[in-house]
C-alpha cells in the first residue's frame, strides 16, 4: 500500500532531513513510525502525502506513483497532520461538507459517515458551532473526521493521539485496528511507546534521517534483548537518557 524507494529530502543544499529511506507497508497492517524530535518523521510523512517534494526517490500509494499521478494517489489517503490545521471561520458542518465535496463523497455516504463519526468523537452538539470556538482537542477530532470522510484505504496519522481525551484516543485506536483488519493500512507516528507496542504490527525507527530498524517489536527484542520498547528505542537511537546523571536532584542547600 505504501512503497518508498530511495527517498531523500535535502534542505539548503546540504541539510539531509531524510536519507535514502526505502520501506514497504502492506495492506492489513498498522505501521508505527518512531523517532526522536527532528529525526525526519514528519518530513517523511509530508513527502508521502505530497505536501513536500522529495529531492529524489519514489513514493507509490497502492501502486500509483505520487509524482506522475498525484490526484489518484491522494484519493487513497486520509491524512492528519501533527497540528490540526482547519478553517476557523466556518462551522464544523461546513468544514466537513467542504472536504466531502473535494473528495466527491455522495450526500448519503457523507451523512452516514459523518453522523457516526460525530457520535464516536462526541462532537454532535458542537458541529454547528464555528471552529474558532473549538478547543485543541475538538479541532483534532474535527480534522480526524474530515480525513476519514471519504473512507480512504490508507490512513496516515502524524501524532494522532496528541490532544485527544482518553475516550477519544481509545475510540481512535479501536478504529485503527478495525481499519487494518478490514484489509486497509494505517501508517502513524507517535512518541508514546506503549501505544506503539500495543497496537502496531510492525514499527520503523528513524534517527537522523535514516531508517535504523523495520520490523515487529518481537523481532527487535530478538535482535537486542527482552526489554521494553522504550529502552530498545533509546538503544537504537543512541539516546544518552539511559546514562544521564540525575544525582544533582538529591542535593539540598
Amino acid at each position: 500500500m505504501v512503497e518508498l524507494n530511495g527517498l531523500n529530502k535535502v534542505y539548503a543544499g546540504s541539510v539531509h532531513a531524510v536519507k535514502d529511506v526505502s520501506l514497504q507497508v502492506q495492506k492489513g497492517e498498522i505501521f508505527g513510525f518512531l523517532g526522536p524530535n527532528g529525526a525526519g518523521k514528519s518530513t517523511t510523512i509530508k513527502m508521502i502525502v505530497g505536501l513536500l517534494k522529495p529531492t529524489n526517490g519514489i513514493v507509490r500509494i497502492n501502486g500509483v506513483d505520487l509524482a506522475t499521478d498525484p490526484i489518484s494517489a491522494k484519493k487513497e489517503i486520509g491524512y492528519i497532520a501533527d497540528e490540526p490545521l482547519v478553517m476557523e471561520k466556518v462551522t464544523g458542518a461546513e468544514y466537513l461538507n467542504f472536504i466531502a465535496d473535494v473528495f466527491g463523497v455522495s450526500a448519503k455516504a457523507r451523512t452516514d459517515r459523518v453522523t457516526r463519526l460525530l457520535q464516536h468523537f462526541k462532537l454532535t452538539n458542537a458541529v454547528r458551532d464555528p471552529i474558532s470556538t473549538y478547543s485543541h482537542g475538538m479541532r483534532q477530532k474535527i480534522a480526524l473526521i474530515g480525513a476519514l470522510i471519504h473512507n480512504p484505504r490508507l490512513w496516515i496519522l502524524d501524532e494522532p493521539i496528541v490532544g485527544l481525551d482518553p475516550e477519544s484516543a481509545f475510540v481512535l485506536k479501536q478504529m485503527m485496528r478495525r481499519h487494518a483488519d478490514s484489509g486497509n493500512t494505517v501508517f502513524f507516528s507517535t512518541h508514546v511507546m506503549e501505544i506503539a507496542e500495543k497496537i502496531c504490527d510492525r514499527i520503523g525507527i528513524i534517527h537522523r534521517g535514516s531508517l535504523q530498524f523495520v520490523g515487529s517489536v518481537d523481532e527487535l527484542r530478538k535482535a537486542r534483548g527482552d526489554k521494553s520498547l522504550e529502552k530498545l528505542f533509546f538503544e537504537v537511537t543512541d539516546s544518552e537518557t539511559q546514562t544521564m546523571d540525575f544525582s544533582f536532584l538529591d542535593s539540598a542547600e
